[in-house]
């Protein structure tokens, strides 16, 4: 009797779900610690400021798109400085995103207002290199959720393939253009996309409606390129599916004819770590483009920005506004009908201004530049270093007049892979200009007939000699183009994003130089100056520390260098193992011990390659390091990866200090532990439905076998003690399997890269871009921990919501006692209790077919399902209200029935309720157009009939025969999707929900029938016995 009490007792709560929900609340409060508290990248910035004006487009009507009374076209214009309503240069479309505004547009707009109207406009060489003032559109989507729902997405892609359309009319007509006539009009637009509005832009692409070559090139700005950022809507799961495989099948033609993308660019800048609303890694375009048509790059990498952004800081950043905008600049060329450089051009450009200059894919300008400088020197007049010698400036202009330094270019062919490297924190000179430094690269001019001194632009004479008798002349290559900006790092140094003057740096491998002997580097400091000035040239194997150390050996005791005190002025370290987004960690590097004679203090660049993020580190002793590698659910690169990547860093220190200087790295756990929720956000939503499906199956195993229908409690007490932790085990298992399977197509790989360069060209891929969806997204190994940790925290979040909703039902039940006996006589009392009056069944009808008929038209099933949580929740307190006054086997059967469906589909509804709030935003916004998806009813039919016949009183009956399987079947194909498939596909549960429900609909009819025919049997069994009696 005891036992069958507390299987019963919705507040059975045993030691061990105790414990669990202890354990859970402690892994919580650790996570949430360790996300707002701990590896916080700086936050830098500075905010924009406009006066903003808007054209509306009110012309831009029903005749020329079905949705113009829903949204809207605007084009800015800024107060002061250009107020024409008319167009006159190069149409940009600015896109919101998710829930965004169109005035977020103000910002960029503005700057380039004020970057034409008081740099390009006076500059005729950039006016006569096709440069034009940007007409910046932008739409208003009435604040759209476009995360939420697949088609307001597509509805929104087919709107602006019309708006286009409208904007290059505009053109054409002289009433509304202002643009030069002896130019071609435009033929494409700039596509700028702020989050879901990069998606938006992609799929433009891809619509019936866009016309061919409209649109070239788009830059996004924290876009959720790779996955959708929620999945809980099949038709956005669908749809990001068919672009994204549009893109990468255009991108895998043999021929560049074939490639309906073949002359778009496509540039996706992401804020990292402190955005908090799209997770970073997302923003990756590698598994979607190549090299030669786009790359994801990070703010922090992009120079003089050099620091992270939020979600929305990215849209009004004054630093990174100004380099977009220039970058955009730097693309047109109106000459051009497609407004912009081929784009071979468009992506050199966008390298210059997006990349730090020191990664892979940086192209230097010096081989491309004809020697334009003429340097005449008298033998042995200027300072000429040995070969392998380091110059060491310690304040420039310490002589008076013009001083060259020459280094010479050690030999090709040597086996070292030397490259040069300088670093000043000098103005150093591009072509023309007149700054403290100057560095030219230089090979010997002979002086023969028929060779002229006006082929150089500038004559650069430091032999002292008018007649030149005696002296050198060589011919010389300015590399000011080449130079790469820097940080700042002093003893007083704090963030690279500081107001002030960055460093100036110059790397060139040994065979850029092949063509030249000497480098020369002038000082032209008039006045005695303290900046510096380190220029040598260095072996790859003294510079260069490559590292095999693994995660466990990270894990257990960090890794540890002595670099020497003869090292170089930079090293590169790699570490190839350690990709994973889901690490953070500690550097640390020994101060050196020289003082005041330090040139600079040491400056490190953090960086990996897949997706170019860079973060630099200035006067360094110990930093927190972070990254956005390998991410869980991602899809793979369409690239080659190379074995050499990994998280790298670059380390400049002064190599006038000769000590040796000790660095560490060490995994920094706690710190780690936050980087979990970006990553994992939907599966604390998904994975729960695992415990609540085991805990069903256990409930209704028993109610089969003896009638009693435990509580949700009880059932979730004796699933942690067997089920749940069979079912973690057996996915560790099926992890370490599943590894097990992707290092053998690993070891393939050379096989499969072979047979891709015959049946297709380099930027096709072979990798199954799916292969990552599974499970918790990652096929390594090493994270096996994060099921019980995962398993755990979903089976606390269980037990809490659990006595939520025991708590919350309670109180209304005692609250409706409370009202009940104020409203009723003593007499009423006494009556048959009212709580489950029966309703009749033409009433019954009646409701459930309009239901039925408003989800067929005019509303999306998910309003029905919250209306039918509301219902089972007010079915919940009636059926405890009825437990309270009469305490029987079938009330407490029913109460434990009726609670335990609750708690399923509340753990349902926040699939559903994202759609449900696209729906109500749209009816806010009075667009009263229903919804073309998300109105099949046999999405809800199952819900429906089961909480309708709940509401009667009804309780599902036992079924004692085989049949009794496929309840536990269902509910383990709800448990195997929600742990398989619940991230990447979490539309699936519902249906795979919505399934169960269908399976206990046909039991209750069948049931039916089966005591109207069990009624029918006993009639004739008895008239047939009463035959026999007679004689």
């Amino acid at each position: 009797m005891a036992k069958r009490a507390r299987l019963r007792n919705p507040w059975a709560m045993s030691w061990l779900s105790l414990g669990t929900l202890v354990t859970a609340v402690t892994l919580v409060l650790c996570l949430y610690q360790s996300f707002t508290l701990r590896q916080l990248d700086p936050k830098g910035g500075s905010m924009s400021y406009m006066a903003s004006s808007f054209v509306n487009f009110g012309d831009f009507d029903t005749e020329h798109t079905r949705f113009a009374t829903k949204y809207s076209l605007h084009l800015y214009r800024e107060l002061g400085v250009d107020e024409d309503p008319r167009v006159k240069g190069v149409p940009v479309l600015f896109i919101p995103g998710n829930a965004g505004s169109y005035k977020q547009v103000r910002s960029l707009a503005a700057e380039a207002e004020y970057y034409f109207d008081q740099e390009i406009r006076h500059d005729s060489s950039a006016l006569d290199a096709g440069k034009r003032a940007l007409d910046f559109f932008t739409v208003d989507f009435n604040e759209d959720f476009t995360a939420f729902h697949g088609q307001t997405l597509l509805d929104q892609a087919e709107y602006l393939n019309d708006a286009i359309a409208y904007i290059l009319s505009l053109y054409h007509n002289p009433e509304k253009s202002r643009k030069d006539p002896k130019l071609p009009d435009p033929s494409s637009v700039i596509l700028v996309g702020h989050s879901m509005g990069g998606i938006v832009a992609r799929t433009m692409l891809t619509m019936p409606n866009y016309q061919t070559n409209s649109v070239n090139t788009i830059i996004t700005l924290s876009a959720p390129h790779a996955r959708p950022p929620v999945t809980f809507d099949s038709q956005m799961v669908q749809t990001y599916k068919t672009i994204n495989d549009y893109w990468r099948r255009s991108h895998s033609k043999e021929w560049g004819m074939d490639n309906p993308l073949w002359h778009v660019t496509l540039i996706s800048i992401a804020g990292g770590g402190l955005d908090t609303i799209v997770p970073s890694d997302y923003a990756s375009v590698s598994s979607l483009v190549p090299e030669t048509h786009g790359f994801t790059v990070f703010t922090s990498s992009i120079p003089n920005v050099w620091t992270g952004m939020d979600h929305l800081a990215i849209t009004w950043c004054d630093e990174f506004r100004k380099t977009v905008i220039r970058a955009i600049f730097d693309v047109l060329d109106v000459a051009r009908p497609a407004q912009t450089k081929p784009r071979g051009e468009r992506m050199r450009a966008f390298k210059t201004w997006f990349l730090t200059g020191l990664e892979d894919i940086a192209e230097k300008s010096l081989p491309h530049t004809e020697p334009k400088t003429l340097l005449t020197l008298e033998d042995g007049g200027n300072t000429m270093l040995a070969q392998g010698e380091r110059l060491v400036i310690r304040a420039l202009g310490h002589q008076s007049g013009t001083k060259a330094y020459f280094l010479p270019v050690p030999p090709q062919g040597t086996s070292e892979g030397r490259k040069f490297t300088m670093l000043t924190s000098a103005h150093v000179d591009h072509q023309g200009h007149s700054d403290q430094i100057e560095i030219l690269f230089c090979s010997v001019f002979p002086l023969q007939a028929g060779h002229s001194e006006s082929l150089f632009s500038m004559n650069l004479d430091l032999s002292g000699d008018a007649h030149g008798s005696g002296s050198t002349r060589l011919a010389c290559k300015n590399g000011g183009m080449d130079a790469i900006a820097l940080p700042a790092s002093t003893s007083h140094s704090q963030f690279p994003f500081e107001k002030t003057r960055p460093y100036t740096y110059f790397q060139y491998d040994l065979e850029t130089l092949a063509e030249h002997q000497f480098i020369a580097i002038v000082d032209k400091a008039e006045t005695v100056s303290y900046d510096f000035l380190i220029a040598e040239f260095s072996a790859r194997s003294e510079s260069r520390v490559f590292s095999n150390v693994d995660t466990q050996q990270l894990l257990s005791s960090g890794v540890h260098w002595t670099l020497p005190a003869n090292r170089p002025m930079l090293m590169d370290i790699n570490l190839p193992a350690l990709e994973s987004s889901l690490f953070s960690f500690h550097l640390s590097i020994s101060p050196n011990n020289c003082g005041a004679e330090t040139l600079f203090r040491p400056l490190v660049r953090q960086y990996i390659s897949d997706v170019f993020e860079s973060k630099f580190f200035v006067n360094v002793e110990e930093v927190d390091v972070n990254l956005h590698g390998v991410a869980p659910y991602m899809p793979p690169s369409m690239r080659a990866k190379d074995k050499q990547h990994g998280l790298s860093f670059q380390l400049w220190s002064d190599p006038t200090c000769a000590t040796p200087l000790n660095v560490s790295l060490t995994l920094d756990i706690p710190g780690s532990f936050g980087k979990l929720w970006m990553r994992y956000r939907t599966l604390f939503a998904t994975f729960p439905l695992v415990m609540v499906a085991l805990v069903l199956s256990q409930q209704f195993r028993v109610y089969d076998e003896s009638g009693l229908f435990m509580s949700f409690a009880e059932g979730l007490n004796l699933s942690l003690q067997r089920e749940i932790p069979a079912l973690l085990t057996f996915i560790i298992f099926i992890i370490a399997v599943m590894s097990k399977s992707s290092t053998t197509l690993e070891q393939n790989g050379e096989l499969m890269d072979w047979f891709a360069q015959y049946r297709s060209n380099a930027t096709e891929s072979m990798s199954d871009y799916t292969m990552n969806n599974l499970l918790f997204g990652s096929h390594d190994p090493f994270f096996w921990f994060l099921v019980p940790v995962f398993g755990v925290i979903c089976t606390g979040l269980c037990i809490a919501i659990n006595y939520a909703i025991l708590i919350v039902t309670y109180l209304f039940t005692l609250l409706l006692a409370q009202l009940m006996s104020q409203s009723k006589t003593e007499d009423s009392r006494k009556q048959a209790n009212p709580s489950f009056a029966i309703t009749s069944t033409k009433q019954r009808v009646i409701t459930t077919s309009l239901l039925l008929a408003l989800v067929a038209t005019v509303l999306p099933y998910q309003f029905a399902y919250l209306v039918l949580c509301i219902v089972q929740i007010v079915t919940t307190i009636r059926a405890w209200r009825l437990l309270r006054e009469n305490r029987t086997d079938y009330t407490y059967n029913f109460y434990n029935y009726s609670h335990s469906l609750l708690v399923l589909m509340i753990w349902i509804l926040p699939i559903n309720l994202p759609v449900l709030v696209v729906w109500v935003r749209n009816l806010a916004v009075q667009w009263l157009t229903p919804f073309s998806s998300h109105h099949n009813i046999l999405s809800i039919v199952p819900f429906i009939f089961l909480v309708e016949t709940a509401a009667t009183g009804k309780l599902v009956p036992q079924v004692s025969s085989r049949l009794r399987y496929v309840t536990l079947t269902t509910l383990l194909v709800l448990a195997f999707y929600a742990a398989a498939y619940g991230v990447s596909y979490a539309y699936t549960l519902h249906h795979v929900a919505n399934l169960f429900c269908a399976w206990l609909v046909l039991v209750l009819w069948f049931s039916g029938k089966l005591e109207i025919e069990k009624t029918i049997d006993n009639v004739v069994s008895g008239h047939d016995e009463k035959s026999k009696k007679r004689p």
